[in-house]
């Protein structure tokens, strides 16, 4: 089917309008000033928007033009514009605007893309924004929501925002440009979110083909496995006494899955009420933390294991609950919940000891039959597995160590799952509650399943589940046979 973009637009001209107007957009309608449009769009990156419009409005108080930006120093442009996201890394960008603008631009701001990316904090996206928003020039500025909803319509089949962008240039009518990225923004944030949109509302209902959405108020009802493979799903529900108020018990139902591990169920079993203990057709094994509201595992399976092991053999972590090893006739399930290396990589040498525990039991158990590794690792591997790499360097998650401990495992032959099969960025499994994270996907993929070396081919499918909520982590599962 080809979808049609003019009606698409004509459609959205006339939703959009009752919606909230994006902050860029908002300043454009006040001032055509190219300074303030690109000011106010730098700020605006991984910021709600109300955010944004508040911090704009505190710092053209105080510097309308490059020469008043000039005149504060970095310490009081964080102050200003504080909380917005990434406020010390933007503080450093507005700081040296001037500086730049009057060195190679005679102190006004350009109006091509490219001259636009040679500023500091300045990428294609907002670029493009600028271009089209301050000088009313074509360009086509390419956010997440462009992105996402364009590849929803199945009018693009792009991996990356650039890819996208790209392919616009070449397929959208020119007359779109400018305007396409507000209408998507607006309808993005009100209708067709990144997190279970809302299709029953949607004016472009008849028409979209709502490729990879999940709408809200559906059920997950993963589709059936093959004869002979398993269902295995892993989820951190950061509090089971918690996930249970938001749904829990019909998320694992709806799964449908042979084994289904959880992780921080932060309880004791008999704090738990009897629903959650006696599910019909599952068996239930708990390995809770002495501490009371901290840490723990658990696993819920349809068939009853060979044996269960509870923790490494090590006092501390075993203390906390952490680790549940299943074992059955061809492989063994581990499911751990990892530590953080805490504030300040406090526990990092904790978290390392326990790293060479996990890694030592993986290569023991599997010399005897298939390992399957799931959980809450509390690392993101490389740059592509969460959103701000650089921000984060040496972060708890993102440490050297941390990083390279997952080197270590990697090379030595065991499989990330998810990586084997999908090698996109923007796939994500932790979100924080803060800043509207989740809803703008500013995530980390730190939740995983792993196998060893020589069960690579027993793994059919990885897939993570972004559109369960319940959580700030968000389910991930495999196919196993």
């Amino acid at each position: 089917m080809v979808f049609d973009i003019d009606t698409a637009v004509a459609l959205l001209e006339q939703e959009v309008r009752t919606y909230q107007v994006p902050v860029v957009d908002l300043i454009a309608a006040q001032t055509r000033d190219p300074f303030k449009v690109l000011v106010a769009t730098i700020l605006s990156a991984r910021t709600r928007d109300e955010v944004t419009a508040a911090a704009a409005r505190r710092l053209f108080a105080r510097a309308e033009t490059p020469d008043g930006l000039a005149a504060l120093d970095r310490k009081t442009l964080e102050k200003i514009i504080y909380p917005v996201g990434f406020f010390r890394n933007k503080a450093r960008y507005l700081a040296a605007l001037p500086g730049v603008l009057e060195r190679e631009f005679q102190g006004r701001v350009p109006d091509t893309v490219e001259a636009l990316t040679r500023l500091p904090g300045v990428g294609r996206k907002t670029a493009n924004l600028v271009v089209a928003v301050a000088f009313n020039k074509p360009a086509i500025c390419v956010d997440t929501h462009v992105h996402r909803i364009m590849n929803i319509w199945g009018y693009v089949h792009t991996r990356t925002p650039l890819q996208t962008e790209m392919a616009l240039r070449e397929k959208l009518p020119q007359r779109y440009w400018i305007r396409i990225n507000s209408l998507l923004v607006a309808f993005g944030q009100g209708t067709c979110r990144p997190q279970r949109p809302r299709c029953d509302r949607c004016v472009l209902a008849a028409m979209c083909p709502r490729i990879g959405v999940t709408p809200a108020g559906s059920a997950v009802r993963a589709a059936p496995v093959a004869d002979g493979r398993l269902r295995m799903v892993s989820w951190n529900v950061n509090g089971l006494r918690a996930a249970l108020k938001k749904g829990f018990l019909d998320t694992l139902h709806e799964f449908d899955a042979d084994i289904f591990a959880v992780q921080e169920i932060k309880a004791m079993p008999e704090q738990l009420p009897p629903e959650v203990k006696n599910i019909p057709g599952y068996h239930v094994y708990w390995n809770p933390a002495q501490k009371k509201g901290y840490a723990g595992t658990a696993v819920f399976c349809r068939n009853r294991p060979l044996a269960v092991v509870h923790g490494t053999g090590r006092e501390e972590p075993d203390s906390e609950g952490r680790v549940l090893v299943l074992e059955y006739d061809d492989f063994f399930l581990i499911n751990s919940y990892f530590p953080n290396a805490g504030p300040g990589l406090r526990r990092l040498e904790f978290k390392l000891s326990f790293n060479r525990a996990m890694l030592a039991l993986m290569d023991r158990l599997s010399e005897k039959k298939s390992v399957v590794l799931c959980g809450d690792l509390n690392v993101a591997h490389r740059e592509i597995d969460l959103a701000n790499p650089a921000d984060n360097v040496n972060n708890p998650g993102f440490s050297a160590p941390e990083r390279a401990w997952m080197d270590e495992l990697v090379g030595a032959g065991y499989v990330d799952t998810f990586r084997h099969f999908n090698q996109e960025p923007e796939h994500y499994t932790w979100w924080s509650y803060r800043f509207n994270a989740r809803a703008r996907n500013i995530g980390w993929r730190i939740d995983y399943f792993i196998v060893d070396p020589g069960s690579r081919d027993r793994v059919h499918a990885a897939a993570i589940h972004d559109e369960v909520p319940g959580s700030d982590h968000c389910p991930v599962s495999i196919e196993f046979g």
